[in-house]
């Protein structure tokens, strides 16, 4: 998950793209990230049933972990899949690593239902990472083709929300020229396989980094708490992130022709020339921890934001709210996942960032949220 940033500031939308990523066009998909930082977390058994008994039916995965691939056998638990940050360079530079990693992370586990593969997580694009992303993605791509299963499992990349200059109105979102290096190629990549882009989507960040200018039942997705944006009306602050980064996209897409396409003729045949969507690879709220040694209240004095109730509000009306579209993408139900599975506690960073578990370490829920 991202640090603070301006995670608001990203979300984009593409004009004629499934911005939202929908696998069911009748009703939204809610998954939970299963993250590992910690040393105090239950087996992956026990996770697994966990996931089971509270109908979770889909999983975010941040690197291939053996015995949770093999759990996952049989259960019809729709996977992304993560590729490691410290594998990007190889599997960039050698198109035999890409196989290899695809041979012993995906063809080795027929049973297990692979959606997506996430190359690389919140990459910066002025890290030394950033220019082996896309030519990771292809190789990775290329390898699932080879396989035959470029049409059952989706390669891309997940983004954080600060790549965004302006978010504000959301159809006036655009990226920033400084990353448009990196993301313009990816985004077209992205559109010529008929990829969504994976964005982790947090109103929290908006929140915590503009409380005087954010409502906080805004940012808790609260029923009659929406604005208007731009003459449209948004319910919800998630709504208008995604817009924002689907009008983003939009941009990159129609700003300068594209001159030349990454992949061969046959490739394109295959996958087709459709935009891409926005799918919410991450979203949540922490229940408890500030940053810096204090906790951070409301910007009208009411208190604490890290709350249970608070983390509660969020996740349950998250629930409510992918069975609808955007303003943007009107109708079609949301794919997001839910950080996190568990509290980790070996997360670095502020100490919100090792609260935002649905469940305690031992198993037992934080709160009432009810997926269906």
């Amino acid at each position: 998950m991202a640090s603070t940033g301006i995670h608001f500031t990203l979300s984009v939308f593409l004009l004629g793209l499934l911005i939202v990523t929908s696998l069911d066009f009748t009703v939204g998909q809610v998954g939970v990230c299963f993250g590992r930082l910690g040393n105090n977390l239950p087996s992956v058994q026990r996770t697994l049933a966990l996931y089971k008994k509270n109908n979770i039916r889909r999983m975010r995965l941040y690197d291939p972990h053996p015995p949770t691939l093999r759990a996952l056998a049989n259960t019809g638990i729709r996977l992304m899949l993560g590729v490691r940050d410290d594998q990007l360079r190889d599997l960039a530079n050698c198109p035999d690593a890409a196989t290899n990693w695809v041979r012993t992370n995906i063809l080795q586990y027929p049973n297990v239902t692979f959606r997506y593969i996430a190359v690389g997580n919140e990459i910066d694009p002025e890290s030394a990472l950033a220019p082996f992303v896309l030519p990771a993605i292809q190789n990775i791509y290329r390898a699932i083709r080879t396989a035959g299963r470029a049409s059952q499992i989706k390669v891309s990349t997940s983004i954080r929300t600060d790549l965004l200059e302006r978010s504000y109105p959301p159809q006036s979102g655009v990226f920033k020229c400084s990353v448009n290096w990196y993301i313009r190629p990816i985004i077209e990549f992205l559109r010529d396989t008929q990829t969504t882009l994976l964005v982790n989507v947090y109103p929290y960040f908006a929140y915590l980094n503009d409380p005087k200018t954010i409502n906080l039942s805004y940012a808790l997705l609260q029923p009659n708490s929406g604005i208007i944006a731009g003459g449209v009306y948004y319910d919800n602050l998630y709504y208008a992130i995604l817009d924002a980064v689907d009008a983003a996209m939009e941009r990159i897409l129609t700003a300068v022709p594209t001159l030349f396409s990454v992949l061969s003729d046959e490739e394109m045949k295959a996958g087709g020339s459709g935009n891409p969507g926005g799918t919410g690879s991450e979203t949540g709220w922490p229940s408890k921890g500030g940053g810096n040694g204090k906790d951070y209240t409301t910007a009208d004095g009411d208190g604490p934001i890290h709350t249970v109730e608070n983390a509660r509000i969020y996740n349950n009306n998250l629930m409510r709210i992918v069975k609808s579209g955007t303003p943007r993408r009107p109708g079609r139900p949301l794919e997001t996942y839910i950080f996190a599975m568990y509290d980790e506690n070996l997360k670095p960073g502020p100490a919100y960032e090792r609260h935002f578990g649905i469940f305690l370490p031992n198993g037992q829920p934080k709160y009432q949220l009810g997926f269906r």
